[in-house]
């Protein structure tokens, strides 16, 4: 699985964290399945700074499930005492099992009542005390996934091919850093603008522009931290921003600092 904690602001921050591939009998519906565990000293907080990836997601906790809607600024979590959770980044041919109408849930989460993928997956981490004091190599990551993939092979759901293009949408724009329109996503998929726009809206919750600007802000960031040396503005011309003026922008408006501030707070 890839390693990279694009999306992740400060990784050094992070506690356990690990990203673990979707099999291949799910893997329509679910990009990959993600696992954060800690255990913070009583009276602290770690605070988990991110630009997610714009895309809904289902997260088993230690007490309940909780279905995500797409992001449009960053957000963070704070995480103490001590305590897990195992969350699947889905892909939008998966969004209408849990809602008709994932832009509702923007910047949003809701309780669902999901008490047998919670019990399977609970089960399987061993609760976070044990699981943290008792290191197995990873074996109860592997076992929370594996209960996990199991729940949703059972619900035999079907996508549509509509479902199946906002999955096409979603890999087009994030894979390839020349999409930087519309039209471009459209040219590369022979679809309509409009139908585009349709797609996206029904199973992502979020416009094609949109999701252009997130993979490009989060490609922006990972370059400014992974290399410090480099020029912000040939990052900005890399990435398809008119200029350094825009990128910083997009970094302020998004994030609510500049690249420069990020990049020193990063070395700090």
């Amino acid at each position: 699985m890839d390693s990279s904690f694009k999306g992740i602001l400060y990784p050094a921050r992070l506690p356990t964290f690990n990203r673990l591939a979707a099999p291949e009998s799910v893997a329509h519906l679910v990009q990959w399945f993600w696992i954060p565990e800690w255990d913070i000293e009583p009276g602290r907080t770690s605070r988990q700074h991110l630009i997610a990836y714009p895309a809904s997601n289902l997260v088993v906790q230690l007490d309940d499930v909780v279905f995500s809607g797409p992001t449009t600024r960053a957000a963070y979590r704070d995480l103490n005492d001590h305590g897990w959770a195992v969350g699947a980044l889905l892909r939008p041919a998966a969004v209408p099992v849990f809602t008709e109408n994932p832009g509702s849930l923007r910047d949003a989460e809701v309780v669902l009542p999901l008490e047998d993928l919670h019990r399977s997956v609970a089960r399987a981490m061993n609760a976070a005390a044990q699981a943290m004091n008792a290191p197995d190599g990873g074996a109860r990551r592997e076992r929370a996934v594996d209960a996990f993939v199991s729940w949703l092979d059972s619900l035999d759901y079907v996508p549509s091919e509509d479902a199946l293009l906002a999955n096409r949408i979603m890999d087009t724009i994030a894979s390839d850093p020349e999409v930087v329109r519309i039209e471009d996503v459209a040219a590369r998929l022979a679809v309509s603008g409009r139908t585009l726009q349709r797609i996206a809206t029904k199973y992502i919750g979020l416009t094609p522009s949109v999701l252009i600007r997130r993979r490009r802000l989060q490609d922006a960031a990972e370059r400014a931290r992974l290399d410090p040396s480099s020029d912000l503005a040939d990052i900005a011309a890399e990435l398809g921003y008119a200029d350094h003026a825009h990128l910083t922008n997009d970094f302020q408006k998004y994030l609510g600092f500049t690249p420069s501030t990020y990049r020193r707070a990063v070395g700090s």
